[in-house]
Order: C-alpha cells, then sequence, then structure tokens
C-alpha cells in the first residue's frame, strides 16, 4: 500500500515526469497535492498499470487532488539544455502552475534542481511509495501519450501512438527510412 505523505505537517506535492528515455516529444512533469487521509486501493506507479487504469485514475486523480498541474520542456529545450535539466524544467513549471503553493515537493528519483523556497526530499521509485507521486506519474503519462497520439496522426510513419516516440526498434527503422520530423530531439543517438 502507498503512502499518504512523507511530512504530516507540510502541504507536500508529489512530483514524477514521463517521456525522458524518448527519441521525439517534449519531457512532460506532473505536480500533485493530494488530502493527507487520502487512500486508494489502485493508484500506483503508472508503469504497472495498463492504458484503461491510467484514464479511470487520471480522472479520479484530477476530482481528489486539492491542487494538480501539469506542464512540459520541449524537444528544443532537451537538446539545448541536456534532458535531466529539462525534466527539473518540466516540474518546476508544474510547481508553478499548481494553484496551492506547496511547503515540500516529494521528488520521483535521485536528484533535483532545488525549486526556490520550497524544501524537497528524493525518492528512488518514489511513484511505487507515494500516492501522490503515483498520481503525478499518471497525470504526466497520460498528458504525454495524447500529445503523441495526435503527433502521430501528423507523422503516421513512426507509429507514436504505439510507442509513445520511445526508441523501440520500428521508431529506429523509420528515422533511418524516413529522417527525422521536427519534433525529434537531436542530441538522442538513433542506434
Amino acid at each position: 500500500m502507498l503512502r499518504s505523505y512523507y511530512n504530516i505537517d507540510a502541504i507536500e506535492a508529489g512530483l514524477d515526469e514521463a517521456g525522458r528515455g524518448c527519441l521525439a516529444g517534449p519531457v512532460v512533469a506532473a505536480a500533485v497535492i493530494l488530502p493527507k487521509d487520502y487512500t486508494h486501493t489502485l493508484l500506483n506507479d503508472s508503469k504497472q498499470l495498463n492504458k484503461q487504469e491510467r484514464l479511470i485514475l487520471r480522472e479520479e486523480i484530477k476530482k481528489d487532488a486539492l491542487a494538480y498541474a501539469v506542464a512540459e520542456a520541449s524537444h528544443e529545450e532537451i537538446d539545448k539544455i541536456n534532458i535531466l535539466k529539462a525534466s527539473f524544467l518540466a516540474m518546476h513549471r508544474a510547481v508553478e502552475k499548481l494553484v496551492l503553493r506547496p511547503e515540500h515537493l516529494l521528488i520521483d528519483g535521485n536528484r533535483f534542481t532545488p525549486y526556490p523556497l520550497i524544501p524537497h526530499t528524493c525518492i528512488v521509485k518514489g511513484d511505487a511509495k507515494f500516492l501522490s507521486i503515483a498520481a503525478a506519474s499518471i497525470l504526466a503519462k497520460t498528458y504525454r501519450d495524447d500529445l503523441m497520439e495526435r503527433l502521430a496522426l501528423e507523422f503516421p510513419h513512426y507509429k507514436w501512438h504505439q510507442n509513445a516516440g520511445y526508441p523501440t526498434p520500428f521508431h529506429k527503422k523509420a528515422i533511418k527510412e524516413h529522417g527525422f520530423t521536427p519534433f525529434h530531439r537531436l542530441t538522442f543517438k538513433s542506434d
């Protein structure tokens, strides 16, 4: 069972990202503030859920959260500053968009660029340990998957509706055959 909070005395936002290992599209981050007594038996790391479960949970999270926000860093920004910094930039943007100011940030992972005036704690595999991070992982992934499905209509050769821009063998082969799109990250190697 995932934990409801890390710090009982603070308004806590869980943060996670989606799309860090992709060859195309933005990196997307979400920040979610849940009630302190929040529980949910199905809420888990987005990678442990199927698409239908993620879509159902997305609506429940949006309904139940005290505040949530989703933000992105573009593929151009990724190429300019690197994927790690772009992931943190997207997380900072998500925090900025929250309508409720958090007093503590729970970050999925082992590193983070501090957000001004808000302490944070990095939690390795935090999306499988804390409900707020799991909720953020679902919002980030579903947002990004929807975006890549829309882009797949414009660039059907790459099957982004199936691979979401990740470096699958098919996606790599499509790059070799059709070249890069305006949405590919040029600092990644395609083989």
